[in-house]
Order: structure tokens, then sequence, then C-alpha cells
């Protein structure tokens, strides 16, 4: 059965409304944060966006994702029936050094063409970059369905996006994440496991070993194993779609023992390893535990393995899929693998072809003084109309 055609009344595009609407979100303080010191709501800014979005004709609906912290996510859809296209932002921010910026990182700042915020660029620009291409598309009517997505917690869990995945109840042909790319179409990137180890032993005086179990030297042994297993896998596993072709394992902090002359009773290691597609991260934990129960029958000591953070999977779109084969020619770009992590494999496992692409360079993300240049925002919107066009106007 056809879908029936919605149109939208909306006037052309306009970067003085772009600039409006944008410093409405960057003020609203929406870090996410695993320091609770650190961590807001995102409630304001999903407020303003389904505000926007309900003004255009979209249905909305919000949900919460922990109504005890003030965690929210957004969609809002315009048009019916299966197929169509998503449009996905995170709606939170990373933490800042007030100390090394120029200026209110809340304030939107307009210097030499580029738009000053927090989160101007890594993403709450994207919003406002989704309402100019409707602007620009007029009144076309939409034949098959245009649903924006708003998260919460990219930055620190993604919770949202797991949210999201868990009902699985957005059904599209097509999903695009509009985290920054320099508007080049991003179709896989590595995963990223965070872990813990801990190792408890027997403290006791250093001039007799047999007085404890010194936790120190159970981690030397287990680290020993753990570098040995990063070169396993790095034998195994390459991909040179990757800048750094093969997956990588980080040993991040060290903590533990309190003096020279006592026997080391409790130390703890952090650790990343992030995975390329085709990787399992269950069969990776199965090793990892492997590991670290090896070092506890060697050294007869107390150990656990925990995830600092839920993983998040590798990712991967075909290159030759409907949306990376358009993506590449609207952008005259190849489209490419990047080692950062996004929310495109949860999208992806609910069965929408997926890619990453959005305004801004990552290079400004996390950084002090973040930035939006203007030309990207004008570009941005055009990929964007033309799109909307394919997906949800187009015969």
């Amino acid at each position: 059965m056809q879908p029936s055609a919605q149109a939208f009344s909306v006037p052309a595009v306009n970067l003085g409304h772009y600039e409006t609407l944008l410093a409405e979100i960057v003020a609203q303080n929406s870090i996410s944060s695993a320091d609770a010191t650190w961590d807001h709501s995102n409630e304001t800014t999903i407020a303003i966006l389904e505000r926007w979005f309900s003004s255009l004709g979209f249905r909305t609906e919000v949900t919460a994702v922990d109504q005890t912290l003030g965690k929210f996510n957004l969609v809002a859809t315009l048009g019916e029936g299966d197929g169509g296209l998503v449009l996905a932002g995170h709606t939170d921010t990373v933490p800042f050094d007030a100390q090394r910026w120029s200026s209110d990182p809340f304030k939107l700042t307009l210097s030499e063409g580029k738009y000053y915020g927090l989160g101007s660029c890594d993403m709450k620009g994207f919003f406002p970059i989704i309402i100019e291409a409707l602007r620009a598309l007029e009144q076309a009517p939409l034949k098959q369905p245009l649903i924006i997505l708003a998260t919460a917690d990219e930055e620190s869990s993604m919770a949202g996006a797991r949210a999201i995945a868990k009902t699985n109840n957005i059904q599209a042909r097509a999903a695009i994440i509009g985290e920054p790319t320099s508007i080049k179409p991003v179709r896989m990137h590595k995963g990223i496991m965070m872990e813990s180890i801990e190792i408890r032993g027997k403290s006791g005086h250093s001039s007799n070993p047999s007085l404890g179990n010194n936790a120190l030297e159970a981690l030397h042994s287990f680290t020993g194993d753990l570098l040995r297993y990063r070169q396993q896998l790095q034998a195994n596993y390459t991909n040179a779609a990757f800048e750094v072709a093969t997956p990588t394992m980080n040993l991040g902090a060290v903590h533990g023992g309190d003096s020279p002359n006592r026997i080391c009773g409790q130390c703890a290691m952090n650790f990343d390893l992030r995975p390329l597609p085709g990787m399992s991260i269950d069969a990776l934990y199965n090793d990892l535990q492997a590991l670290a129960e090896r070092t506890r029958c060697d050294h007869q000591i107390e150990i656990s393995l925990t995830n600092l953070v839920e993983p998040v999977p590798a990712f991967e779109t075909d290159k030759d899929s409907e949306l990376v084969v358009i993506s590449e020619r609207l952008t005259r770009s190849e489209a490419h693998a990047v080692a950062f992590a996004t929310e495109a494999p949860f999208l992806s496992a609910m069965g929408m072809e997926t890619i990453v692409m959005g305004a801004g360079s990552i290079d400004q993300a996390h950084q002090p003084n973040e930035y939006l240049a203007i030309d990207q925002v004008k570009q941005m919107a055009l990929v964007l109309k033309r799109l909307i066009s394919h997906y949800c106007i187009a015969d």
C-alpha cells in the first residue's frame, strides 16, 4: 500500500534563522559524564527540539531513558508508511575547561565565519541544519516518512541509543547520524571495550614474602598475558580501510599499593580494546576472562574483570549499499572508516542502512573553543535536502 503524502510548509534557507536556533540549544547545559559532578539532564534541550519539530507538523514522542537523572530521547516523525529516512543525533555534550575557552561555552558566538559554543560541532549543530534543509524543500509532499531521533548520553554510556535499539520500533530504509565528519560519509568504525582488572592479594611486611600475596606481581603476570594477547589479535585481524589497520589495546591507568616496605595487597588496572568490524565483543570478553582465570590459578589470588562502560560494537555498512553510493555521489567523497565510536551500530542492528556524516570536523570536537564553520552548515543543509528528497519525496 502506497504511504499517504504529507506536505510541510516552510520558507527558504535562512542562516540567520539557523543561528537563532543553534543559540537556543547551545545555551542549554546538557553535559553527560560518568562524573556526577558534571552530569546534567538533557530535558530542556529535548523540549526545545520537540517544539521545533512539532511546529513543522511532526508527531513527537518523548521517552524517559533515566527519569531520575532527567535523561530523555525524542522521536519526531513526519509522514506515514514504511521506509523513509532517519536523521539521528545526540543532545549531550562533554564537560569543558572554562579557563581554556575564549568565550562563554553556553553563548553562541559568531567570529570569522565560525559558530563557537559547546556542542556547536559535536553535535547540536546538526538539528538546526535539518530544519534548514526542510525549509529549502518548501512544500514538497512526503511519500515516505522522515524520522528525527535525538538521544541522551552518547558521550558517556550511549544509554539513549541502547534504549531505542531495545524497543526496535523505528523502521526506515536508511539512517544518517550527523556526527562531525566534514561532510564525508563514514561507513565503518571500530568498537570500544573499557575494562578494569582488580586483583586482591594479602598485605604484609616486605621483609618476608611468605607473609602476604603480592597483588602487583600478579598484575605483572596478567599484563604480560594481556600484551601477548594483543599481539595475537593484531596478527589475526586487519582491515586496511582504517588508518590503524589492526585492533588496538591501551593500558590506561594503574592504581595499587601504598608503601615500598609493604607487600601490595590490592591493585587495579584500566585498559581499553578497540575491535574491528567482524570481531565479537562476547568472544573478546571470554578471552579476557580466561586470561584473568589463569592469573588467579597461577598466583592463588582474587581477581575480577569488569566493564567500566557497556561495550560499543564495531560498525560497518556495505560499500555497495544504496545509502553509501548516493552519499558518495552527493559529497564527491569516498566513504571511509574512523577509529572513534558512535551510535551507528545500534541503528544498523535495527535493519537500516546506516552511515555517519555531518558538518564540522571531529578535530574540533571535545576541544576548547569548539566551533562549526558557516560554509559547512550551508553544504550539509544542501546534502540533507537531497537525501530527504531521495528517500522521502521521490517516487
